[in-house]
């Protein structure tokens, strides 16, 4: 077992979430109408049917509702062509950290079902506002793969490097930090039912995240490239497919 998770589990078995820090730690975001809300909605669909493909995230999985208007911000084909009949669940919330994924984890989103994969992408918002170190962000990270691998010892968990983007030099250079440690720490099949894939450079250019790739400089007033166009999006799940398919047992699309 790789040190960060020997840490992990070391912090857990003594108990206290004050232990802890904040990354690892769940926080509930309940006060917010729309995300209690979509909390709830999400719940109700877990159980309306067989669950084979979770995504677990944030804004940047939240977007594939996203139906436009616009066409930059037309997700919808994306998903049917790679999850459509699959069975897929969105688990993605707008604004979340590895914190606020961590209380979904532990408060329903898991119950009751028996995937076959999950694709997890989080992370981003732990560099924003909130700050928190890459080294807290790890724990962040390993607290809810752990969490998957618990509550589904037989889902096959696809994780994902955070995203580059151009927020600031801090993000960056911290982004890269997370992105080096986690594939020490998962990379090449080191935690079994774990893959890990690092995608910066399907969103790079000259070293650094290409603008093109990012819808957000099309917003009015304009803010720091962050969320993939639906076009870099595609190619963010073409390039997972492989592995999603081999989990699901179908053919890749």
């Amino acid at each position: 077992m790789k040190r960060g998770a020997v840490l992990l589990a070391a912090l857990l078995l003594l108990g206290g979430a004050a232990t802890l820090p904040p990354a690892a730690t769940p926080i509930s975001r309940m006060n917010l109408a729309w995300w209690r809300a979509r909390h709830e909605q999400k719940l109700a669909e877990l159980h309306r049917g067989s669950v084979d493909l979770l995504l677990l995230g944030d804004s940047i999985t939240a977007n594939y509702e996203r139906a436009g208007p616009e066409p930059w911000r037309d997700f919808r084909p994306v998903w049917q062509h790679f999850y459509g009949g699959r069975h897929a669940v969105d688990l993605g919330f707008k604004g979340d950290a590895t914190a606020h994924l961590l209380w979904r984890l532990r408060n329903g989103e898991l119950d009751g079902i028996h995937p076959r994969a999950a694709v997890i992408l989080i992370g981003a918002n732990n560099l924003g506002r909130l700050h928190w170190s890459a080294a807290d962000t790890l724990l962040g990270i390993d607290a809810v793969v752990a969490e998957v691998r618990r509550r589904l010892p037989q889902t096959g968990i696809v994780l994902l490097g955070i995203l580059p983007s151009r927020r600031s030099a801090w993000i960056s250079a911290t982004t890269t930090a997370i992105n080096a440690a986690l594939a020490a720490r998962y990379g090449g099949g080191a935690v079994a039912g774990v893959t890990f894939l690092d995608l910066t450079a399907q969103f790079s250019r000259d070293g650094a995240a290409d603008p093109a790739d990012f819808y957000d400089p099309k917003l009015t007033p304009p803010e720091p490239p962050l969320h993939p166009t639906p076009q870099a999006q595609a190619r963010m799940a073409a390039a997972i497919e492989p592995v999603v398919a081999k989990l699901l047992g179908d053919q890749a699309r």
